[in-house]
């Protein structure tokens, strides 16, 4: 399934419904809430929406949990592809009943939720998926039988169904980055109508990088600011600040970030964020 980046609204939020959602035997630090947060893109035959469990990332793929579950419901209560308000209530309790079968087969995690074109699954993996299917079927049938159910179970050892679709690629997560200053301007009044000074952060190892950056900056018709020499810092303690007058919302600015934060990184280099005052 292909996306349209260029049309990506974000929002981010914490999914308290799923805060115990990972069971079986955990460590104190495993017991904490995952963290979910959400995406939407414009797809192939109209939006989707994602919800992806932020913590998965540092320790995916897990050797322990080497099968995907993909499974589901297709609903009719449907507006532009997503349920409404009311049947969103009835698919909670859907995926609620699925999890009941899950959990307690032990060692396993909620990777997400992918909702699209009137369809909504839940990716989870598992360690233990023996009658798995029968269970799931059985429950669709006994309980949910006025939805069309999806089951798939599967090997995916790489985890690719969370690392390459459920998990937002590197345009997808500048975008999520800059949704969460914007939405800080636009509630302080800031319309984002109008052009304005943007200061951006970079740091850098080497000299040579910061000058090689500097170079690259001043073409683009950045002018330079302050050069910072923390020597606290071992790993990257040549920093730089660089500005322009840009428009800040979302398309423009996280076009320009994330070009920033991709020659940064050729110049073995971190790019550390932007800022503006509010514009009303």
């Amino acid at each position: 399934m292909n996306f349209i980046p260029y049309l990506f609204l974000f929002t981010i939020a914490i999914v308290p419904l799923w805060a115990e959602a990972q069971s079986g035997k955990k460590s104190a630090e495993q017991t904490k809430e995952p963290v979910f947060n959400v995406y939407m893109a414009r797809y192939e035959d109209g939006d989707g929406s994602t919800i992806f469990n932020e913590d998965l990332k540092a320790v995916a793929p897990v050797s322990s949990q080497p099968f995907v579950i993909i499974t589901g419901v297709k609903f009719k209560d449907c507006a532009n592809g997503f349920p409404t308000h009311a049947e969103f209530d009835r698919l909670y309790v859907i995926s609620d009943s699925v999890r009941a079968i899950i959990d307690p087969r032990g060692d396993n995690s909620l990777a997400g939720t992918f909702t699209y074109q009137c369809e909504r699954l839940d990716y989870y993996y598992a360690s233990d998926t023996v009658n798995l299917r029968h269970q799931l079927l059985n429950l669709y049938a006994r309980s949910f039988s006025n939805y069309e159910s999806y089951v798939n179970i599967k090997v995916d050892k790489d985890w690719d169904a969370y690392l390459r679709f459920l998990y937002p690629n590197e345009t997808i997560r500048e975008y999520m980055r800059n949704e969460q200053v914007i939405r800080n301007l636009t509630e302080s009044g800031d319309k984002l109508d109008k052009a304005r000074r943007v200061d951006h952060w970079i740091y850098f190892l080497r000299e040579e990088d910061r000058q090689q950056f500097e170079a690259y900056a001043t073409k683009l018709g950045f002018s330079i600011g302050e050069k910072a020499n923390n020597k606290d810092d071992q790993e990257r303690p040549l920093g730089l600040r660089i500005h322009r007058i840009d428009k800040v919302d979302l398309d423009t600015i996280s076009k320009l970030t994330l070009e920033l934060r991709q020659k940064a990184s050729a110049h073995n280099g971190d790019y550390d964020g932007w800022e503006t005052e509010v514009v009303k």
